[in-house]
């Protein structure tokens, strides 16, 4: 091959390396360091900004009890900030969380944390089924809230004691952080494993690119 032609074959290769970073290098972060997702309040409940994509689940789970709590961001390494709305019902002791999804759909989760440092969470969309020691979450894919909900209650037997927190809007953005310090760390971890091979492979591409030009 002429040098044109190995010029050409690095070229192409660094620009599929950059592509892969910059679609899965926050991901390999992400795996790394799940600790490091910045969670912080964003607004309280009577100044939520909720989307009129999330207004029909939002009317759903107050119909079941459920009260508004506020809104709060979720910020990983190089990543802007998604916006989540937070609802709570003590009786059954849950959260509930909407936002919406990187399709633009709405999507719902369900999270009760356990003592102590244990979480229980389901998702109306699909989600890693894990069920470790005080750890459950799993999936109702398009499940209603109601259902959802009843769902939620019947996998919380059986897991020791809810934690002894308060369901306002500080405990639900303390419960955040935990979870991404603690147990959750699993679940994000096994959703991003694909995101540090893609990255892996880009720095590799990289490495032989530069190797292979100092060899010639």
């Amino acid at each position: 091959m002429n040098v044109l032609g190995q010029l050409g074959v690095v070229v192409a290769g660094l620009v599929l390396a950059v592509v892969l970073l910059r679609l899965n290098f926050w991901r390999a972060l992400l795996f790394l360091f799940p600790g490091t997702v910045r969670i912080e309040p964003e607004a309280p409940a009577d100044q939520m900004d909720l989307p009129d994509a999330l207004a029909p689940l939002a009317g759903q789970l107050q119909a079941l009890g459920f009260t508004p709590l506020g809104s709060h961001e979720e910020k990983p390494l190089l990543q802007r900030a998604t916006r989540s709305y937070d609802w709570a019902h003590p009786g059954e002791r849950v959260f509930a969380t909407l936002h919406l999804g990187v399709d633009g759909l709405p999507r719902l989760y369900l999270l009760t944390p356990l003592a102590p440092g244990g979480f229980v969470v389901t998702a109306s969309y699909r989600r890693p089924a894990l069920d470790l020691p005080g750890y459950r979450s799993g999936s109702l894919e398009d499940a209603s809230p109601e259902r959802l909900l009843r769902a939620h209650v019947r996998r919380l037997e059986g897991l020791g004691p809810v934690a002894a927190s308060d369901f306002t809007w500080d405990g639900r953005v303390q419960a955040g952080r935990a979870w991404y310090q603690g147990l959750g760390r699993k679940e994000i971890r096994r959703q991003n494993l694909q995101g540090l091979l893609w990255t892996a492979i880009a720095l590799a591409i990289v490495a032989s690119s530069f190797l292979g030009r100092r060899a010639g």
